[in-house]
């Protein structure tokens, strides 16, 4: 059994907690103080481990069997994501999904620390705006960009 930190869509109530099937709850609880959290495309959170700026994010801990975690949840992950260890609120290690290092210039990767956790993210997203909203995101950044490139 592994503890496993989740803060996506294998929470309860999200689209791939049927994967969980065997692995009980052990706990609601938060990560330390040192994340940062991302929207990946609204697809997916990830967090980031950050030396300053950090923040606690929300979640639920697992009791994951190997096998499960084996041949369920890491099959399920989206690419932008790896396994990684963090520190909860408590000061206790757990596993966690990370955002691959190499994804933290993703052009659809959102800082959204400040909702706190994934469920309160989509909760304030109204589905019908999902592509508008996307779309203006990639106009922000498209827009940064060139201000940068004209930048001496």
């Amino acid at each position: 059994m592994a503890l496993m930190f989740l803060n996506g869509g294998a929470m309860r109530g999200g689209p791939l907690h049927h994967l969980l099937e065997g692995a009980p709850l052990v706990a609601e609880t938060a990560t330390a103080p040192k994340y940062r959290f991302y929207s990946v495309g609204d697809r997916c959170p990830g967090l980031a481990p950050v030396a300053h700026g950090g923040a606690a994010i929300e979640g639920e801990l697992y009791d994951v069997p190997m096998d499960v975690l084996r041949d369920r949840l890491m099959p399920a992950e989206p690419p932008e994501l790896e396994l990684g260890v963090i520190e909860l609120a408590d000061g206790t290690s757990s596993f966690a999904m990370l955002l691959r290092r190499p994804c933290s210039s993703h052009a659809e990767l959102y800082d959204i620390t400040e909702s706190g956790g994934w469920k309160a993210y989509m909760d304030i997203q109204p589905d019908a705006d999902a592509d508008a909203r996307t779309d203006a995101r990639t106009d922000a950044r498209t827009d940064a960009r060139t201000d940068r490139e004209k930048t001496p």
